[in-house]
């Protein structure tokens, strides 16, 4: 197919799926002529991959082109695929130099240690939790934080079905797919169920008006 079936197969303009192709997400097409050139149905896969994880997901360029490497590399075992994806998906942060800062980082290793997980020093997620944990603690949300158990209780169970789904999926790219996908989509899903969630509470034990306006919640209160 040309570059404008490939548009019109997967929805994602031309100048995009250019974009991409220059920076490496998906293949350059089979060159037909000097200007001319012939994508396949990987093309599609791929494309539909990218966009999904750059403009539903939100992942920066650099990181969706290292995840996407990962799902398509011919050099992946078992046990590197999820330490492969978690990393790629996770950006390296700086530690914050403060009390906060050090008193966030050995929460976070003393919760790893409590519950058993064995987790890589390096995996950058320690370091997103202790930042997230810190400026709780410097905006004084002592509440949030005693909540910390339960939150990871609750993802120790989602992570433990996760896992378990994607490994009955038994081949390693397909695998590697479900865990970038699942990874960077099911967080916005997760944080969009939880603000429904959220407001379903608030509506219960509040005495909300779900569904309703500021204005005709007043009226009918007038």
């Amino acid at each position: 197919m040309r570059i404008a079936e490939l548009s019109r197969r997967t929805g994602v303009p031309i100048p995009t799926i250019k974009y991409y192709m220059r920076e490496g997400l998906v293949p350059q097409g089979e060159r037909t002529g000097p200007n001319q050139a012939r994508y396949g149905e990987e093309h599609v896969r791929r494309l539909r991959l990218a966009r999904a994880l750059v403009e539903v997901g939100g992942l920066p360029v650099a990181s969706a082109r290292e995840a996407l490497a990962l799902i398509f590399s011919s050099d992946i075992s078992e046990f590197d695929v999820l330490g492969k994806a978690q990393y790629a998906l996770t950006p390296p942060r700086e530690r914050a130099g403060d009390d906060a800062g050090d008193e966030a980082a050995a929460q976070v290793d003393e919760l790893i240690a409590r519950r058993g997980w064995q987790v890589k020093p390096g995996n950058p997620a320690r370091r997103t939790l202790a930042d997230a944990l810190a400026t709780l603690r410097r905006l004084g949300e002592d509440d949030y934080l005693d909540l910390l158990e339960t939150y990871a209780e609750t993802a120790e169970h989602l992570a433990d079905m996760e896992v378990r789904a994607i490994s009955r999926r038994g081949d390693l790219h397909a695998m590697a797919e479900a865990i970038v996908i699942w990874t960077t989509l099911g967080d916005p899903v997760l944080a969009s169920l939880r603000r429904l969630a959220q407001e379903a509470q608030a509506t219960r034990l509040l005495g909300g008006t779900a569904g309703k306006t500021a204005e005709e919640a007043a009226e009918e209160t007038a």
